[in-house]
This record gives C-alpha cells, structure tokens and sequence, in this order.
C-alpha cells in the first residue's frame, strides 16, 4: 500500500476497523446551482442516506415523496414505496446518460443513480482507495493559501460507479481530507473540485460536516464564485 495512503487510512479512523464494518450512514441536505440544469428543484429536506462498506450500493429516504425511498447499485436503480411496491425501476443505469450533456434534463432514475453513486463515494471516502481493484499514485502537490496539500490520484475499477475513471483527492498535513477533483461523465464530463470543511469525529472516523463543489479550470484552480451542489452532512453513523 502507498506509504501517503497508509497515513491518511490511519488519520481517517483505520482501515482495519472500517473493514469489519458493513454500513455508514447520515442526514443529508443538498443544494447549488448545478441541479437547476437538470430540472430538478431543490429544498431543505433532511434525508437519511446509508451506503454499504464492503460493497457498492446506497439508499436514500425519503427520494421524491415522502412515502418513498431510492435503492442504488451499479447495474440497477429502484423507487419503491413503503409498502415496497415498485414505484419506477432501471437496469444498467449508466447507459440511460449516453448523449448527456450539461443541461440535459434528468428524470427521477437519473437522479436516483447519480445520488446513489456519488454519495456512496463521498461517505466512504477515503477508506475506498483500499478497496481490490483500486489504483493510487501520488502526484504533484497542491498549495492553498498556507498549508501544501498531498494529491493521490485515483484510477477507479470499471465495476466501481462514480463520476469518472480517474480522480484526485488532496489531504492536509494532518493527513485529513481537503478537496476532491473529479469531471462528472454523465453530464458532458465538466470539471469540478469539491471542497471538504469541519472534519469531525463520529466513532472514531473522521467525516467532513459540510462538502462544496465547484467549478474546476484546466489549471487546477476552482472557481470559489459559484457552487455547483452543496451537502450538509450530518449524525454519521458506522455499523
């Protein structure tokens, strides 16, 4: 294992105590300008998400109406309500984006794929870069304001969804996540940089309280002017 992931495993909580756990969990409330492109309105609702640790899925609660929740893996995404009937279903989600572009307008399965993915990433990060299959390198540091930043740069396993094959994650001297480079594929592959605040300790892991992602120039630099989605992050769970 790289010797800079070790480091970050170890200040996030420990890999070997995540790995002899099945779930993470939190309330979530999200924002930005980015799903107006989609057609999607946004609110203050506090939902309850839960992802899986040693394999990929997650679940949102509630996901349209308040009766309903969202069940995401990779290859299918599922609406149900309380009664667990099938509101709305979809196999092999991924190709249902083929085409996308920034403002294409999503329906409720895109979106239920899209959260599904991107929150299991952002709650199991960075205890995922251990996972079979996973690529590391560190590259070139990153300077903000006073503090260098390390990057590990992430090649993802074609089974593994996310945002994209190839990702960079920053970390601060203390080892704790800073910020998350990625470019989104399923709407026209734009560039962002996700910033990380108010890390806290909930069972010994460290999770960040507040995520905001912005646009990301060619150079690295991220453009503080606009948020393209915002999460709160909260009562985190590990079980």
């Amino acid at each position: 294992m790289h010797d800079l992931l070790e480091r970050v495993l170890a200040a996030h909580g420990g890999v070997d105590r995540w790995n002899s756990s099945h779930e993470v969990s939190a309330t979530v409330v999200t924002g930005g300008d980015f799903w107006a492109t989609k057609g999607i309105f946004t609110d203050d609702i506090r939902r309850r998400t839960k992802v899986g640790i040693q394999r990929e899925w997650a679940t949102l609660a509630p996901f349209g109406d308040p009766d309903w929740q969202m069940t995401f893996a990779p290859d299918r995404v599922v609406i149900e309500a309380s009664d667990n009937s099938i509101v709305a279903e979809r196999n092999d989600p991924r190709s249902a984006f083929s085409g996308h572009g920034l403002e294409t307008p999503w329906d409720p399965l895109h979106l239920a794929y899209f959260n599904g993915y991107a929150l299991w990433t952002y709650l199991t990060t960075p205890f995922l870069l251990a996972m079979p299959g996973f690529e590391v390198e560190e590259v070139e540091p990153w300077q903000e304001k006073d503090e260098s930043w390390r990057v590990l740069r992430a090649t993802f396993p074609a089974e593994i969804a996310s945002h994209c094959r190839e990702q960079d994650f920053y970390f601060g001297p203390d080892f704790l996540l800073r910020r998350h480079d990625y470019q989104v594929d399923v709407s026209g592959g734009f560039l962002a940089a996700q910033y990380v605040y108010d890390v806290r300790d909930f069972g010994g892991f460290m999770f960040p309280n507040r995520r905001r992602a912005h646009p990301r120039l060619a150079n690295r630099q991220p453009d503080h002017s606009r948020t393209l989605v915002s999460i709160d992050l909260s009562d985190y769970e590990v079980t």
